[in-house]
This record gives structure tokens, C-alpha cells and sequence, in this order.
């Protein structure tokens, strides 16, 4: 009797888990890629996709050293001395005036996430854009310029 019961309901169990909506895992918005895409969007979204992604770079890399927060989110909300890394989080009230701008700096951050391939930077760690003086930049090894910022490691 409990060997029939099992026959039965097998089946049906199998075809539930068959027909339940899978989960996409790239349209998926976790803590990381919000937090990606938030840097992106204020730190380059005008510079096209390569600053986009140098920008996006510079956090993944900092997230993997040594010297700076081991998650996206603490790399992009970190302070130092009281001073935010991005300035923007210090500046008051998050806004996203541009909508197609926040879309592609959400692609960005998807795609780095899921597909990283080779980093642009060659490990860039530090960025500014490229209208402001070096100041304390210019102690650092300068990798390149990418959609109006100066990178550096």
C-alpha cells in the first residue's frame, strides 16, 4: 500500500519541481550588484560602457585586496579618517535623475558579476577624474585612462 502511495505521488512531486518558475539568476538584484551598480551610476555614468566598467573594476579589486572591505557593499560604503572612498555617498540624498544611465550602470554590474573576464585596469585600486589635479594620486603608478578617469595602483 505505502509502495503504491509513493508510485502516485512521485510523479507528481516530479512535475511540480519541473514546472516551477526558475529563478535568472542574471536579472537577480543581490546586495553586491545593487551596491555595484548604485558606484557605477554615480561614479561614471557618463562615460560610456569602458569607464563603467574601469569603475566597476576598481571596486572589484579593492573588494579582493587586502586593504579594503572583503564585500562590494563595504568597499563602495567605506570611510576613512571620516571621509567617504565615494564622494558621492557623502554628498547627501541618493537621487537618479537618468534613468537609461542607472539601466546601463545595472548592466554593467550584472555583467561584471556573472562574466568579469579580463580587468580592464590591470588591477587599478584607485581612480579620479581626469579634469581634477593628481595631488596625492601622483605618489601611485598611474595603469591608464579610461571614459574621462584616471586610473592608478
Amino acid at each position: 500500500m505505502h509502495l503504491l502511495k509513493i508510485l502516485v505521488i512521485m510523479p507528481a512531486l516530479a512535475l511540480l519541481v519541473a514546472c516551477a518558475p526558475k529563478e535568472n539568476v542574471s536579472t537577480k538584484n543581490t546586495g553586491a550588484q545593487v551596491c555595484l551598480a548604485e558606484a557605477i551610476y554615480f561614479e561614471a555614468r557618463g562615460t560610456g560602457e569602458v569607464g563603467r566598467r574601469a569603475v566597476g573594476e576598481v571596486i572589484l579589486n579593492r573588494a579582493a585586496h587586502s586593504e579594503f572591505p572583503s564585500s562590494i557593499c563595504g568597499v563602495v560604503d567605506q570611510r576613512y579618517n571620516g571621509s567617504c572612498q565615494f564622494s558621492y555617498r557623502c554628498a547627501g540624498t541618493l537621487a537618479y535623475n537618468d534613468q537609461q544611465a542607472l539601466a546601463n550602470a545595472r548592466e554593467t554590474a550584472s555583467e561584471l558579476l556573472s562574466n568579469r573576464n579580463k580587468d580592464i585596469t590591470n588591477g587599478a585600486l584607485f581612480f579620479h577624474a581626469a579634469s581634477m589635479a593628481p595631488g596625492w594620486f601622483g605618489t601611485l603608478t598611474r595603469l591608464g585612462t579610461f571614459g574621462g578617469n584616471i586610473f592608478y595602483k
